[in-house]
């Protein structure tokens, strides 16, 4: 055999139980999504029956993201303590009782602690869900996260599309509540039977032992690549600040996914209809392009991934949305900023679930406790992304304080560097 002739393995096909667990981990992620998604149009019934102001109201909402920073680092113990299936598929359940709550608030100030308790159980579930998806992505040693990501989007449409029936059909809120609990709540119960069972680590070892000797990068052409620097042989404290180093750096690439997300969600319709004058049919469709083209850079990214290694793809979607933001910013029109858009979601699509992964694969820390800390640091993103762009949107415009979106896309181009390429073709 000549020097340059490296003998190729195919990965095995994965057993029966590993695709039952990823069918059972992609129904957790839909049904995640589409849980509290069934309450947001319902909002304005929710306002009204409250008789509360607008300011009330987002100060009530505001409880949520609060409630999931505060709870949300608790994540990583309650997987080391019950497995990260349990958590997952029971928080799911305990998430659907609590939205049963929401109708009976008497008061805002009810509502709003409501709402912090959503908060909570929804960001240790985020966690345990992703660490379970990465236990069946070892197992099928190849990239299928982004695929999980994809389905909770669908997730999302779909309870906004059952809150927005019931509120045309003027159902009530706690009948269709009630159904909306009843009905993930048996989905998740379900996809628990299905989930991997063992330590938070077995498929880890299992990974490790089928690539000795045989790893490759993203490029088939060498080593596996690790977060950068992590392949340094270094003392045990060196490591240590190594690992908090990274996190930091994964936390603000995660955070920088969750700007540009932001944007389309609270800024789009604002600047279509003030900056550019369009009606207000024509506004929404800033949000909707964001998310249907993420949602489509989901569902075909680990593909994607598995060709280039994420993070190459990582870094060259950080750049599409830094440009494509940018032209839609420097020529301002309905087509280019839908189009800006659209190419923001579609760059940021794989950036989270990079993060996570990453996160998950750094070595010396506890099971889950990457994935919590990039986890809290994501959501930290969401809670301060909205008053930091109306802060420089007041002092300026808001079409300056959408540059925030190039600037997020260059901050994904240069920290993209630290993000693993999984071993996908050894």
């Amino acid at each position: 055999m000549s020097a340059q002739t490296v003998p190729v393995t195919a990965p095995a096909a994965p057993s029966r139980q590993a695709r039952r667990a990823r069918l059972a981990v992609a129904a957790l992620f839909l049904t995640n999504g589409a849980l509290f998604a069934n309450v947001v149009p319902r909002y304005p019934q929710i306002k009204a029956e409250l008789g509360v102001t607008n300011a009330v109201l987002g100060t009530a909402l505001a409880a949520m993201p609060l409630g999931a920073l505060l709870a949300g680092l608790l994540a990583a113990a309650a997987i080391r303590r019950f497995g990260s299936a349990r958590v997952a598929g029971f928080g799911i359940v305990a998430l659907a009782a609590a939205t049963l709550l929401i109708p009976v608030a008497p008061n805002w100030i009810a509502f709003a602690a409501v709402l912090g308790a959503v908060g909570a159980l929804d960001a240790i579930v985020d966690v345990a869900q992703n660490a379970h998806g990465l236990r069946v992505q070892r197992l099928y040693r190849r990239s299928i996260v982004n695929s999980f990501h994809g389905l909770w989007s669908i997730g999302a449409v779909l309870g906004g599309l059952m809150g927005s029936v019931a509120a045309g059909l003027d159902t009530p809120l706690a009948v269709h509540l009630a159904v909306s609990a009843v009905l993930f709540g048996l989905i998740a119960v379900l996809a628990y039977r299905f989930l991997l069972p063992g330590p938070e680590e077995a498929e880890r070892s299992v990974g490790r032992d089928a690539g000795r000797g045989a790893e490759r990068d993203g490029d088939g052409d060498g080593p596996v690549d690790r977060p950068a620097g992590a392949e340094i042989p270094a003392a045990r404290p060196t490591a240590a600040r190594l690992a908090v180093r990274l996190l930091a750096v994964l936390g603000l690439l995660a955070a920088c996914g969750a700007l540009v997300e932001d944007a389309g969600a609270s800024w789009g319709a604002l600047y279509l209809s003030g900056n550019l004058h369009t009606g207000a049919a024509v506004a929404g469709l800033a949000f909707v392009a964001l998310q249907v083209a993420m949602t489509a850079g989901r569902l075909t990214g680990d593909r994607i991934v598995d060709r280039f290694g994420q993070r190459t793809v990582v870094r060259a979607g950080g750049l599409l949305a830094a440009v494509g933001m940018g032209l839609a910013l420097a020529v301002p029109s309905v087509p280019t900023t839908l189009a800006g858009f659209a190419l923001a979601g579609l760059g940021v699509a794989t950036l989270v679930p990079a993060a996570m992964h990453t996160a998950d694969e750094l070595p010396g820390l506890s099971p889950g406790t990457g994935l919590t800390v990039v986890s809290w640091l994501l959501r930290g993103g969401f809670l301060l992304s909205p008053p930091l762009v109306g802060f420089v949107a007041d002092l300026t415009s808001l079409r300056v304080g959408l540059l925030s979106v190039v600037v997020a896309g260059v901050l994904t181009v240069v920290c993209g560097r630290v993000l693993v390429n999984p071993a996908t073709r050894g």
